[in-house]
Order: C-alpha cells, then sequence, then structure tokens
C-alpha cells in the first residue's frame, strides 16, 4: 500500500500521456448530447469517486448528477427511462456483474455510456460507449488508493472538455507535482490524538465531503477504527450527542467557497472538547494539520486525499495490523 501511495503522481502523469484522447473524446460526446442529468453506477471508492464527480459535475455544468442501485438492474430488472441522458460507471476490474448489469442496462435506455476502469477490455469497458483506462498501473494492495485518484482526475478530465474549462484542466495537469507534496505531508499529530481510540467523524462539505466518505472508509479497512463521515452541517444535529472530551474529528478542508464553514465547524467542535484537526489555516480552536494547496477548487480535496492515504498506511502499522491484508477482505469483490 505504501508503495502504491507513492506511486499516485506518476500514476495521474500516466493517465495524461495515455488516455487523454478518450477522456477528450468522451467530454466532446457529452458536450454534443447535451444530457438534462449524469447518472452513476459503481460501489465502495469507486462510489466515493463518483460522488465527488457528482459535485465537480452540478458545480461546473449545473447538470444534476444521480447514483443509481446496481441492483435495479441485477436483481430487480427494471427498466429505467433515460433518453437523452448519460451515464458514468466506474470499476476498478470493471467485472463485477452488478456493475456490468447495470452499465448495459443504462445504455440500452438510451444513455451515453461512459465507463472508467483499470482494466483495458474489462466487461465494463465493452459495455460502454466510451472506455477510458485509468492507467493507474496494477495495484496490488486491498485498500483502494492509486485507483481512486486516476478515477477522480480522469472523470475531472472528461468534465474538462465537456465544459470547455481550460483552468480545470490546466489544473489537473499541475496534479503531479503537487500531489508529490502531498504525500509528504507529516500528520504524525492526528496519530498521537487516536491512540486508543476506536471511533473517529470525517467532515466535509461540496467535493471535500465525497472524500470524507473515502477516508472514512480506509479508517475501517485498514486500522479497524469505526469511522463516519459527515457533512460539517450534519454533524452539527444528531451525531452531536457522541462528541465528549478527546473525541477525534479530522475536518477536511478544501480552498473553495465551504472552506470558512468547515472551519467554524472544526472550531465549534475543539470549543466541546473534541480533538479537533483540519486542513486549513485560519482556525481558532482546531488543530491545523499541513495541506498541498493547488490553486483550483475541484483539484484541491484529491491533493487531501493523497495525504491522508500516506498517514493511514503508516497509522495502520502503528496499530500493530498490517494494512495491505486487511482483515475479511479481498482485492475484488464481485456483487450481483
Amino acid at each position: 500500500m505504501r508503495r502504491e501511495v507513492l506511486e499516485i503522481p506518476q500514476a495521474v502523469a500516466r493517465l495524461f500521456e495515455q488516455s487523454a484522447a478518450e477522456m477528450e473524446r468522451a467530454g466532446t460526446a457529452l458536450k454534443a448530447v447535451d444530457p438534462r442529468v449524469l447518472v452513476t453506477v459503481a460501489r465502495g471508492s469507486s462510489d466515493h469517486a463518483a460522488s465527488f464527480l457528482k459535485y465537480a459535475v452540478e458545480l461546473t455544468t449545473g447538470v444534476p448528477v444521480a447514483s443509481l442501485g446496481p441492483s435495479i438492474a441485477s436483481i430487480y430488472e427494471a427498466p429505467l427511462k433515460l433518453a437523452g441522458a448519460a451515464s458514468l460507471a466506474i470499476s476498478q476490474s470493471g467485472k463485477s456483474p452488478d456493475i456490468v448489469a447495470m452499465a448495459e442496462a443504462v445504455r440500452r435506455s438510451g444513455a451515453v455510456a461512459i465507463a472508467l476502469t483499470n482494466t483495458a477490455g474489462s466487461p465494463l469497458a465493452l459495455a460502454a460507449d466510451h472506455a477510458i483506462d485509468i492507467a493507474a498501473g496494477t495495484e496490488k494492495s486491498v485498500a483502494a488508493t492509486k485507483t481512486f485518484v486516476n478515477s477522480a482526475v480522469a472523470g475531472l478530465g472528461i468534465l474538462a472538455h465537456w465544459a470547455g474549462d481550460t483552468a480545470l484542466l490546466a489544473a489537473l495537469h499541475d496534479l503531479p507535482r503537487q500531489l508529490e507534496q502531498a504525500v509528504a505531508c507529516d500528520w504524525t499529530a492526528l496519530a498521537d490524538a487516536l491512540d486508543g481510540t476506536s471511533s473517529v467523524f470525517v467532515l466535509g462539505r461540496g467535493p471535500a465531503l465525497a472524500i470524507a466518505n473515502e477516508v472514512a472508509l480506509k479508517f475501517k479497512e485498514t486500522c479497524s477504527v469505526h469511522a463516519e463521515a459527515y457533512s460539517g452541517a450534519e454533524v452539527m444535529h444528531g451525531p452531536m450527542a457522541l462528541v465528549g472530551p478527546g473525541f477525534p474529528v479530522l475536518a477536511l478542508a478544501a480552498r473553495d467557497k465551504a472552506e470558512s464553514s468547515i472551519i467554524g465547524t472544526a472550531d465549534a467542535l475543539a470549543a466541546k472538547g473534541a480533538a479537533a484537526f483540519i486542513t486549513a489555516d485560519g482556525a481558532q480552536q482546531a488543530a491545523r494539520l499541513p495541506f498541498a494547496a493547488t490553486g483550483h477548487p475541484l483539484t484541491d480535496p484529491l491533493v487531501l486525499i493523497a495525504s491522508f492515504y500516506a498517514f493511514v498506511e503508516a497509522f495502520a502499522r502503528r496499530r500493530g495490523l498490517n494494512p495491505d491484508e486487511p482483515r475479511n477482505l479481498r482485492k475484488v469483490t464481485e456483487t450481483v
């Protein structure tokens, strides 16, 4: 896992070397279709990448994005009405039966089908009108890291061409350098606060909320820590009842319009005794974690996950666990 985390900058660079033309073709196809809605099909870390792209698409194009439950096709066999729509399916292996079944169903229903997969020629790739090889290279660790980042970056590349967003495209090409900085960030202070605990809240708003969900999953997968991801607004309601002295909170703030909101939430939780950490400057009570800034609100959250991946791999080993072989898990899970 550590080796693959360190490979993230090179994996992103390789994505643009090998798949730039297909990303542009997919984006051009979306521009021509001008879909009224985009639907996504994914599970696990791939679904978190899809959630990240939901925010990115809605913020950039105004097109609403909805996640489809794969069982609608694989188990219930219910027809969908998607003429004039577009779909985005994401899967590392590209062969889980339920994901493939839903991708095939949305294409039959009239949607322009795009697939992101790390396995060229997979069943999912064959089910799509446009299949993008995310070119992450072989990923042996059970916990997805570089495939998550490359899936999100590939989706942003398609979006940049769809929206004609040259600033986003330029930011994506700068990412390898910024990811190098991100994986070198030292979050040891967070590890000290987590020692001896079994639960943690992970907060975000907008695109960073999708990253928070991925962070929570990795805490569970690699460290046997029960982590829950919440919107910085939602946590101030019912979940607040769990917060007491020393309760750990990781607030993921990107340099976007939600940054001040997340800072305010982290400070409010710290004032109640939580051990709150935030990836931002300007907090008065929450502790600052180092971060790499990208200068673009849609790429900024992605460098946060790279910093976290480096942290959580080391933290798992600190807890005496092997992050490469999590209990009860295997690399490829095929569900129906």
